[in-house]
């Protein structure tokens, strides 16, 4: 029998394979170096590098990270980059050598990132999680996630490092913009949809690829904010939140998990032996692999200080249960050495390495190594994806304020100023982990309203820059109020930026996380390593708001940003307010459909939007010993999870249980009917919250256990429906699991966190000793 013979079980193969490999080609299957090192672009192909050949010639390479990725890290530019044929063939060409160059053929497993579309020249840019999650969209992310899934594999992809699956606790944190929301719940449907749409039917797919959660776990809780800092959290938090959309996504299937950079209780993740071997394998029955974040297990020994040298922490981040090492770094230069001095047993490297090899078997790698680079200039950035895009981008958008029903704005409006560091700025629009982009990529605000209002536009629309995201600069507000007083309604596109730069101190070399910089041409203060003391608009940018509110024109403020921006002025006096995020490459098209009433805006919060910084942390589901005030205000946010207004209204009525008292094991369905009580058709986003109100532990005040996007023509009224079991009531008892406790619960319908209609259910033991 023979590894090649694909008519044997997966299993099978990779233990014969296995039995035929040297010490050298096992390590060398759990390395992971950065593949954009392994080739030159010379006359428009890839020229591989001498000392990627001399590697594959003495042991091996398992995997390749980024090998397409296009960034100011790899410092690959629209110039010298590749186009997605390019591409395709580029990977073709290094699939083909390691299979023709080494002993056993072994293919490359090639590692791409995709946190909202391929981060490669020429992909789809999509919005960013936190506007997928206020889409409140399970369906179309799904769909989002075939698109990306189809654009990567056609390029040789097989796997992506997302979803991030982490639950956001403090928004200050630079990486809130990758996450879906501040609820657990949510978090797991999207999770489930990301696996579904990323592995697809079969993973030997030409249109799948293997979905990497991340970051396992609790990065999103890290103290004050400060991406990888420590977390304290208890084992029952935990379980409560923080591991629910990780099982949730075990449960769906998923094939990798990414350990974060983190410590929970003074465990480092990546060698949290209870997380990567007790829970994930042992009582999830995880049978994927698992790989560490870029230098985690560098962080051990330095960083975390729990190894004393870099063996240490390659042996102390194997046997935890790690089984591939992004960049390769320290697994490459000690687990040989770990071995030959009896530190390191070959089982347990043998382990790590079946892993790796069931996962290419899966892949269907052995059998087609090789893409089809004609369908890769086929489907990267076709029409159908840009409409996928445009339509995230809109049901992302969220309508915070509109006094006076400002909006939606006429087509027939005289003059219209479109002013700030976010009109047409494209790369501010795009969010972190974005490759380059050609100008003509992207639609702006600016681009898209031109295109709303057609042929009028020269005439109807003003612009002016302002001023920048960071910065004291005001040379440019001459300019915006001159355009202001002309106009009879002016935009103000302000917010943040997540784009990266190119310069000397700008990125981690080991990483590639961004670097604060003081350099006046750094607009950067969102994304990766990007955090932040406050939630204020950065420079000058409030102060140019105000000197145009100051001319007594209608203002309508469009953020886009990558965190909740907490400003008290413009919230009480600026006349319309609308939330973006980052909307991705259509996002000017989308906003402008919005702010002209061609949609109506369906987007509603996923992170609470505080009133003030020091109000943090200020999620919807915290404990009820919180308690309710500081001196100065009270600890309510100025926009609570869920919320998101519509230009119309919507009410509900006729809250009602199938089942009013159930057992443990029981259910109960939950209807009340939605009626679009407004002039114009809309979609309404019903949520469902469940309160236990007495229990063994301390539980949170209120969580999310279901929601519905519901369409509804004026006048309409609809149906809406929820199951509740067993498993939206429980909580996790003193032995750390899962129990339904007799008692009663509020169940809570409605538009937010805060504004609902509420029934009671009762679950009680002995109804079951009455109906037996």
């Amino acid at each position: 029998m023979s590894y090649k013979d694909s008519s044997l079980p997966v299993p099978e193969r990779a233990e014969l394979l296995l039995a035929e490999m040297t010490l050298d080609e096992k390590i060398g299957q759990l390395l992971q170096p950065f593949g954009w090192k392994t080739y030159i672009k010379k006359d428009g192909k890839a020229e591989l590098t001498e000392s990627f050949r001399s590697q594959v010639r003495n042991g091996g390479v398992g995997s390749l990270y980024g090998v397409l990725r296009a960034d100011p890290w790899t410092e690959v530019t629209l110039e010298n980059g590749l186009s997605p044929e390019e591409g395709a063939r580029a990977v073709n060409d290094i699939q083909r050598y390691v299979i023709e160059n080494s002993r056993l053929g072994i293919p490359i497993l090639f590692g791409e990132e995709c946190s909202h579309g391929h981060m490669a020249i020429g992909a789809t840019v999509f919005p960013v999680p936190l506007n997928v999650g206020s889409t409140w969209n399970v369906d179309l992310y799904r769909d989002m996630c075939k698109a990306i899934a189809l654009e990567t594999r056609s390029q040789g992809g097989a796997a992506t490092y997302s979803p991030v699956l982490d639950v956001v606790r403090d928004p200050r944190w630079g990486r809130t913009e990758e996450c879906f929301a501040e609820d657990p719940y949510l978090i797991g449907e999207l999770a489930v949809a990301a696996v579904e749409g990323l592995q697809g039917d079969r993973l030997d797919g030409k249109d799948s690829v293997i979905a990497t959660l991340k970051h396992f776990v609790a990065y999103g809780s890290s103290e004050g904010g400060r991406n990888a800092g420590p977390v304290h959290m208890g084992l029952r938090e935990l379980h409560e939140s923080d591991l629910v959309p990780f099982r949730k996504a075990i449960e769906a299937g998923a094939l990798s998990v990414m350990t974060a950079y983190n410590e929970i209780d003074g465990v480092p993740c990546t060698s949290n032996s209870y997380l990567l071997r007790e829970l994930l394998r042992g009582q999830w029955g995880f049978d994927g692999f698992v790989i560490t974040d870029c230098g985690a297990i560098n962080m051990l020994a330095w960083g975390h200080d729990v190894a004393e040298d870099g063996e240490a922490a390659a042996v102390l981040a194997l046997k935890a249960g790690v089984d591939m090492e992004m960049s390769g770094e320290m697994f490459g230069k000690h687990l040989r050495s770990a071995i030959d001095k009896g530190a390191l047993e070959t089982s347990v490297l043998d382990e790590a390495v079946k892993r790796v090899l069931e996962m290419k078997f899966k892949l269907g790698l052995f059998e087609n190594p090789y893409v089809d680079p004609a369908l890769a200039a086929s489907v990267i950035g076709c029409e159908a994806h840009v409409r996928l895009a445009r339509q995230v981008a809109e049901e992302s958008i969220v309508l915070l304020k509109n006094e006076a029903r400002t909006l939606p704005l006429s087509k027939e409006t005289r003059k219209i100023a479109v002013i700030g560091p976010n009109a047409n700025q494209m790369y501010n629009q795009l969010g972190d982990y974005t490759s380059p982009q050609q100008r003509g990529q992207v639609v702006t605000l600016l681009d898209g309203i031109r295109a709303k209002l057609g042929e009028g536009a020269d005439d109807q629309l003003l612009y002016a820059l302002g001023c920048r995201i960071k910065g004291d600069s005001r040379e440019g507000f001459e300019q915006a109020l001159a355009c202001a007083e002309q106009a009879d309604v002016v935009i103000m596109a302000v917010g943040g930026s997540s784009a990266r730069d190119f310069g000397e101190g700008t990125i981690d070399l080991r990483t590639g996380a961004s670097v604060v910089t003081e350099h006046a041409w750094s607009d950067m203060e969102c994304g990766e390593g990007i955090d932040r003391a406050g939630l204020s608009l950065m420079g000058v940018q409030l102060e140019l708001i105000q000197e145009v509110h100051k001319l007594g024109k209608p203002v309508v403020v469009v953020y886009m940003n990558g965190r909740p921006i907490a400003e008290p002025w413009i919230d009480e006096h600026i006349h319309a307010i609308v939330e973006a995020w980052y909307p991705g490459q259509e996002g000017g098209h989308a906003l402008a459909d919005i702010l002209f009433g061609d949609a109506n805006p369906s987007g509603r919060l996923t992170v609470s939007v505080p009133k003030d910084v020091g109000q943090l942390p200020v999620y919807y589901n915290a404990k009820r010993s919180r308690g309710k005030r500081y001196l100065e205000m009270d600890n309510k946010p100025q926009y609570p999870f869920g919320y998101g207004l519509s230009y119309t209204d919507f009410r509900y009525d006729g809250l009602r249980l199938s089942e009013s008292t159930i057992r443990p094991d029981g259910e109960t369905v939950v209807t009340l009917e939605v009626t679009n009580i407004g002039p114009m058709a809309g979609v309404e986003v019903v949520q469902l919250y469940v309160a236990d109100k007495v229990s063994s532990v301390t539980r949170p005040v209120k969580e999310l256990k279901g929601f519905r996007k519901v369409r509804l023509q004026p006048g309409e009224t609809r149906t809406v429906s929820f199951t509740l079991t067993s498993e939206h009531l429980q909580l996790i008892g003193a032995d750390f699991g899962p129990v339904v406790e007799d008692g009663e619960f509020i169940i809570m319908v409605g538009k937010n966190a805060e504004d609902y209609i509420s029934t009671h259910l009762f679950v009680r033991s002995e109804v079951a000793a009455c109906i037996e």
